[in-house]
């Protein structure tokens, strides 16, 4: 069974034939995190090559990365070789000048006093080192070379102490330990929030002493390819938690719930309940502020998968009144409970209300039928006479018959323009009702003077309204005036006798003079 796992792979599974077994779904394979909860990022470096040097140029903050186990190796060695070789080097000069002969002699001076061999030579540099001074072993003025070897170790010494014991002293007091006080919500959750819907999760501080200047960012690291074909692994994108309203900035001291608008600039625009089942995706929550009572910067981090992003839940209240005080329950810090939520994303609720309403389309027709009766209404030409203050009864009977049967031609002549009002005016039926008549009593009209009116109507917008065309039918118009017709008229050039275009008592008049 191992040998087949490792030839197909961990997804192998065994089936079996017998039908009274039950089979259960298949267990979903956790994915793999980028960061994990606790705020670790996983992420080895390798294949560095010759960069590994570079660890050892910034030596100092390469062992305040180290481990504590490394970190303690690393401080009992360096302070085990470093008493080693010094004693080393006192038992040699003392070999050298032949101290270890003359121990006991009292009559001969050692460089130092009661060194016999090498623990002796170790015991004094001990007392030397850490200033004990028991008094029993010590340098003589007839020693040059212990007198250099004296002051070197003393450097040497101050060196490495403050090396070893700085370097000891900034990892315990790094604030990696005071992020274990900040605590997320186990779980993320979307749901609507002043109307608009919202991913949401919640921190808390569970020390009395505040973070201060405390700041939230969110980062989205997703797998994408862009329009050019390029792929691009564990892409990080920003997510706005109020970074231009300052919502951002928090004041911790109790728990806070941290908001992010899904909008059109959010990445999540076009998520939706069914959408999140199949995406692949991790929010990174960095909260940063200064610790108090150190007065050092501290970070903690977590995340958040897909598979603990919650659709349609909201987080359960925490605070309560007591007498005098607030009180936190942080039993129900990760506590949720679900609520209406719409199922689909933003961006199908913006593009299903920017669609037009069947209730609303007949507004638009109704707007542009009440411009149009607005135009070619009929009714304006009772009210155009009514504002003329009844002016047609005190005119002659003959021309109220006239004025009155025209009204009604004009009213029909508005019903076809409106039928039809995308054609202009290019014949004499499309002619005022005074034109039409003037036209019918002077006999036909030369062909380059209805081309002239043809033209005249022709061009005249059609946006006006029928009162103003029958007020414009009422007014005599200068070109078809009963006046003798010019000599420079269109009327004799067009071959014409000037005689036939005048009345019958004017002709008779001619022919009697």
């Amino acid at each position: 069974m191992a040998a087949l796992r490792r030839k197909f792979g961990e997804d192998y599974q065994v089936v079996n034939t017998n039908r009274a077994t039950t089979f259960s779904a298949p267990v979903k394979k956790k994915r793999q995190r980028f960061v994990d909860k606790n705020g670790r990022c996983n992420v080895q470096h390798g294949n560095l090559g010759g960069e590994t040097s570079r660890y050892l140029s910034d030596l100092f903050t390469t062992l305040v990365d180290l481990k504590w186990r490394w970190n303690m190796l690393i401080f009992l060695l360096t302070y085990t070789i470093a008493w080693l070789v010094m004693a080393s080097m006192w038992w040699i000069i003392a070999y050298i000048r032949g101290d270890l002969n003359h121990g006991h002699d009292a009559s001969y001076t050692p460089c130092v006093a009661n060194v016999y061999n090498f623990p002796s030579a170790f015991l004094f540099f001990i007392e030397t080192e850490a200033t004990i001074g028991y008094g029993y072993r010590y340098i003589t003025e007839k020693c040059p070379e212990g007198i250099i070897l004296f002051l070197f170790q003393s450097l040497m010494g101050s060196i490495v102490d403050a090396f070893l014991i700085g370097c000891m002293f900034i990892k315990m007091s790094q604030p990696k330990k005071r992020a274990e006080t900040l605590m997320f919500s186990q779980d993320a959750v979307i749901s609507q929030r002043d109307g608009k819907l919202c991913l949401m999760f919640r921190v808390g501080n569970l020390r009395n002493s505040h973070m201060v200047s405390a700041q939230i960012r969110c980062k989205l690291i997703k797998s994408r390819q862009t329009p050019e074909g390029e792929f691009l692994p564990l892409d990080q994108c920003e997510l706005d938690v109020g970074f231009g309203t300052g919502a951002d900035q928090l004041f911790l001291v109790s728990p806070l719930t941290i908001c992010h608008e899904i909008n059109p600039k959010s990445p999540f625009f076009d998520l939706s309940q069914r959408s999140l089942m199949n995406e692949q995706f991790e929010i990174v929550v960095i909260l940063e502020g200064i610790v108090e009572t150190t007065g050092m910067t501290c970070q903690a981090r977590t995340s958040y998968t897909e598979d603990e992003v919650l659709w349609g839940h909201r987080f359960l209240p925490v605070m309560s009144l007591e007498e005098g005080f607030f009180r936190v329950d942080y039993s129900q810090f990760h506590s949720t409970f679900e609520v209406p939520t719409p199922p689909y994303s933003v961006k199908e609720y913006e593009e299903k209300n920017s669609l037009p309403s069947p209730l609303s389309t007949p507004t638009l027709t109704e707007s542009h039928g009440a411009r149009r009766d607005r135009v070619f209404s009929v009714d304006c030409i009772n009210t155009s006479e009514e504002r003329r203050g009844g002016t047609g009864g005190r005119l002659p009977s003959k021309l109220q018959r006239m004025s009155s049967s025209g009204k009604e031609d004009l009213q029909r002549k508005v019903l076809l323009l409106s039928s039809q009002h995308s054609e202009k005016a290019c014949s004499t039926g499309d002619l005022p009702l005074k034109l039409q008549r003037l036209s019918s009593t002077q006999g036909p009209v030369p062909e380059n003077r209805l081309h002239l009116k043809s033209l005249k109507v022709g061009f005249e917008p059609m946006t006006q309204s029928t009162g103003d065309l029958y007020q414009q039918s009422l007014i005599p118009t200068p070109t078809l005036s009963t006046a003798p017709v010019p000599m420079h008229s269109p009327l004799l050039s067009a071959g014409g006798r000037p005689e036939d275009n005048l009345p019958a008592k004017l002709r008779k008049m001619n022919a009697d003079r």
